[in-house]
């Protein structure tokens, strides 16, 4: 059975979250690992700082996505019609036009995969009608799964006041994610994936294809102007030992503008495609 092989796969995972960031009143550093079998923290450090979670916050975007699914509210065939506020987020994203028809399983490839903002946006609106009342379930998500110091304000992960989570709170949803919906889990370790009206690169790809048996989840960079493109690891960094990883990562954020998340589940799971 798939479930079996994915459950059997979980032994030996860690889940890692790192962040470096310099923003005022803020620690500048601040990273947590555990075992994602049995909750253990292997290592935490300023882990329940408020920071701003960037393109992290498109697992909880993703998250209530397949909840929303599971709950009849939405199918992954629906038909999304893109507002003019999904399509005008700046990238990453897919190139959505405002009018444009999607299938809801195209945006969710694009968001896992590509981390595009208007995919995110999109699924969004088409869950609850607004980015704003999507923003206000995700608050509640969080809550109610026990991520006490999340507030969350957009789809996205795109700056915005009140925005904000921490290493302990990302690392709940990550494992929350794994256990609660195997089912979709293989999409993060796609290196490209069909997102419908284009194929879609990952993000992350230059970490997962140098980085044996990691899956990512989520990556992301913060910066003034919104969110770029990550500078991949060396292979040399990638050699490292998970718990190695996040002080190496740290050295390299050398743009004090800039704030480094980082999400790595360091196994090789086996999903059904």
């Amino acid at each position: 059975m798939a479930y079996n092989r994915f459950f059997s796969a979980l032994l030996g995972l860690l889940i890692v979250v790192f962040f470096a960031a310099t923003p005022v009143k803020a620690a500048p550093y601040a990273a947590m690992v555990i075992d994602a079998r049995t909750g253990e923290v292997l290592h935490s450090r300023n882990a329940d700082t408020r920071l701003h979670p960037a393109s992290l916050t498109k697992m909880m975007t993703l998250y209530i996505a397949f909840e929303a699914v599971r709950l009849g509210e939405i199918t992954m065939d629906t038909l999304v019609t893109v507002s003019q506020n999904a399509a005008a987020e700046p990238p990453s994203k897919l190139g959505l036009r405002a009018g444009q028809q999607i299938r809801l399983r195209y945006l969710v490839r694009a968001a896992a995969v590509r981390s595009a903002n208007d995919a995110a946006t999109a699924i969004g609106e088409a869950i609850e009608g607004s980015e704003a009342a999507f923003a206000r379930r995700m608050t509640r998500t969080a809550e109610a799964l026990g991520m006490t110091r999340t507030t969350f304000r957009n789809a996205h992960g795109l700056t915005a006041e009140g925005h904000l989570s921490t290493a302990n709170d990302m690392t709940m949803l990550g494992r929350r994610m794994v256990y609660d919906y195997p089912e979709y889990y293989n999409l993060f370790s796609r290196l490209s994936t069909d997102a419908g009206v284009a194929t879609v690169r990952n993000t992350n790809r230059a970490f997962l294809s140098a980085y044996r048996g990691a899956d990512g989840i989520r990556q992301a960079i913060r910066a003034p102007q919104g969110l770029t493109s990550w500078p991949p690891p060396s292979a040399a960094m990638c050699a490292s030992l998970p718990l190695s990883l996040a002080a190496n990562l740290r050295h390299g954020a050398t743009n004090a503008s800039r704030s480094y998340w980082i999400w790595v589940l360091p196994a090789r799971l086996l999903m059904p495609n």
